[in-house]
């Protein structure tokens, strides 16, 4: 019946129902179509619209950034919102701050006992140590880490580390070392933090420890005690709706690009794990009991809710990478023409980066270009509106103090 109602319709109203769901779609998209010009997008905050928010936006953060668990993409995620909203960041002197040694309140740049400045965020590679942290931080902080199946890490950690790990570097092969790695390795030799429990000792402890599963366990409701959120590499995306969520931030917030992967990894067979996983038990033990904390909290927040936000979450990620990249997938750094944005290459490991178009208006660039900046680099422009002058502020400023079009 509503069909042959629609089909009786005068041909001037189906036409103007035609024009303004045209006009409607062409304003989602934010698209400009210019005479004589390529094609230009405005980014707009289609999807992230905090008009109806109720909760104060956190601005006090620290996250601990481990090694190998995606941290690089998070840690861009910090540096913008910080960088956009003009907050202070805790810098390392260098890049890390004084790493594998426990963090220092005296190694943050600037730092000084008698005039104490004041800092919003404090997220760069550290061992973590929390009363030194209390001691920099503002009591409200919110703190997060992000943890990773500890098999997968250790192949991605031989991959990046092998040459500053002697237990990684005396090994002919990956193979090699998962069937013997108490063959290479050796106690307290620095650089094997990064061949066994590795998490376990970016959060303080020490990897070493026989494993003693009520000794482990207060380990972790120490842990637990000190981290409001812990989040899962495997699970990036469940995890960035449940940061949002904690944080009160936009959806644009939290939406990124995959930052310092790796162009090829290791395929590890089921037995492969299992050995990786046994030579890791603190790590395993770490990883399973806030795994199951992560899916409590999804439970809480509800796995419809979830669902839906997290396909909200990948339908944003792909407009902007669309608006923002040359081309859908990362490439190598020798492809990449701008030097501030080519990813650090460690050994012989290739880390992939991305491109921006060439064609977007300056304020979008500008917005895209944050969105892909390495985290090195970004530090340095950090650090160049921080500290004006250092001698260590050689990365040119990419324009990243933008306002997106539209918000």
């Amino acid at each position: 019946m509503r069909l042959r109602q629609l089909r009786r319709l005068p041909i001037l109203g189906i036409g103007l129902l035609v024009l303004l769901a045209v006009s409607f779609s062409i304003q989602l998209l934010g698209t400009h179509f210019k005479k004589g010009s390529s094609q230009t997008f405005n980014v707009v905050h289609l999807l992230s619209s905090t008009s109806t928010q109720t909760c104060q936006p956190k601005t006090h953060i620290v996250f601990l950034k481990t090694h190998k668990t995606a941290g690089s993409t998070v840690l861009n995620m910090l540096h913008r919102y910080g960088d956009r909203n003009s907050l202070t960041f805790a810098l390392p002197q260098m890049y890390q701050f004084n790493y594998p040694n426990l963090f220092m309140v005296h190694k943050v740049k600037g730092y000084n006992e008698l005039n104490k400045p004041k800092y919003d965020i404090l997220c760069h590679h550290m061992r973590f140590n929390l009363p030194e942290v209390r001691k920099l931080m503002p009591a409200d902080s919110f703190y997060f880490t992000i943890l990773r199946d500890p098999a997968t890490l250790a192949e991605s950690s031989f991959s990046y580390y092998r040459s500053v790990s002697p237990a990684f570097n005396k090994a002919p092969n990956l193979k090699a070392f998962i069937a013997h790695p108490s063959h290479y390795y050796k106690p307290g030799e620095r650089g094997n933090q990064f061949a066994r429990n590795l998490q376990w000792f970016d959060l303080g402890f020490n990897p070493d420890t026989p494993f003693i599963e009520p000794l482990a366990r207060l380990a972790v409701r120490d842990i637990e005690r000190a981290f409001h959120l812990v989040l899962l590499s495997e699970y990036f995306d469940e995890s960035m709706v449940l940061l949002k969520e904690e944080l009160c931030w936009g959806l644009d917030d939290v939406v990124t690009f995959k930052l310092n992967t790796r162009e090829t990894s290791t395929p590890l067979e089921k037995k492969q794990k299992e050995l990786l996983r046994a030579w890791n038990t603190l790590d395993m033990y770490l990883y399973v009991y806030f795994n199951r904390t992560f899916w409590e909290k999804v439970d809480r927040f509800g796995r419809e809710k979830m669902d839906i936000d997290v396909l909200r979450l990948r339908e944003r990620r792909q407009q902007l990478a669309e608006i923002c990249l040359e081309g859908q997938n990362p490439i190598r750094a020798d492809q990449i023409k701008e030097k501030g944005m080519k990813p650090y290459q460690p050994g012989k490991q290739k880390i992939l980066g991305w491109v921006v178009k060439s064609d977007l208006e300056p304020n979008t660039r500008a917005w895209c270009i944050q969105m892909i900046t390495p985290e090195l680099q970004y530090k340095d422009i950090l650090d160049a509106k921080q500290f004006p002058g250092s001698v260590r502020n050689r990365s040119k400023s990419v324009g990243t103090t933008v306002k997106l079009p539209g918000s």
